[in-house]
């Protein structure tokens, strides 16, 4: 394949794979099923753990398969393409991007770990048991933000250390990256004035994910509140 043509192909399908990122999923979801704005309820983001606590446990099935799937697709075609790995890397992960910051939204969206497994089934299958062990732990012990952003966080090292491409321990990197900047950027959540109260918010949310203490008060948050 010519060089310019591969490289129009290559961009191509970046930007598709980002708009195909930003299908608001969840969003859609809480408006067919309860008739409500996620982006008002709980920790206000627009993912499958919001619709769990928010609006129906069972849709969190087909919600996060469709975000696994936005992701994945865009991978597969870039190999399917024959535009190499970083090219599939790269699609996965503006998907991902999409889905954090989507532009149907105003950039308003999720945390992009059910497209990080999409990523990972294209790139990296053996992240994927890696991420759901953390993921189910942090479950069973009720604080699943930290033990999400330890998965992420240990992934470049774990892939490395197995064995996996470079650009697999890159694309870790890259997950991670983009977890870091959508926890502190919380949806544009205001801050606190610059001070001692401003850092704990920060730091909880890097942490944590929310911007409180109580993780049962930052769950159940309404509009009135």
């Amino acid at each position: 394949m010519p060089a310019a043509s591969a490289a129009l192909q290559s961009a191509a399908l970046i930007v598709a794979a980002y708009l195909l990122g930003s299908i608001p999923t969840a969003y859609l979801a809480g408006r067919w099923l309860k008739g409500i704005d996620i982006r008002h309820y709980g920790s206000g983001t627009v993912s499958g753990s919001t619709i769990y606590e928010q609006v129906a446990r069972w849709a969190v099935i087909p919600v996060g398969l469709f975000d696994v799937a936005k992701a994945a697709l865009p991978g597969w075609l870039g190999l399917r393409l024959g535009l190499g790995q970083p090219v599939a890397a790269a699609a996965g992960l503006a998907a991902a991007a999409g889905h954090n910051w989507p532009i149907f939204l105003h950039f308003v969206g999720g945390r992009g770990l059910g497209c990080f497994l999409g990523v990972l089934l294209v790139i990296f299958p053996w992240g994927i048991p890696w991420l759901l062990g953390f993921l189910a732990a942090g479950r069973l012990l009720g604080s699943s933000a930290e033990w999400a952003l330890a998965s992420v966080a240990l992934l470049p090292p774990f892939t490395y250390l197995v064995g996996g491409s470079p650009v697999a321990v890159w694309t870790g990197a890259a997950m991670l990256l983009l977890t870091v900047a959508k926890r502190l950027e919380a949806n544009r959540r205001p801050l606190p004035p610059p001070g001692p109260e401003r850092r704990r918010v920060l730091l909880r949310r890097l942490v944590y994910d929310r911007d409180v203490a109580s993780h049962e008060d930052w769950l159940n948050r309404k509009p009135s509140s």
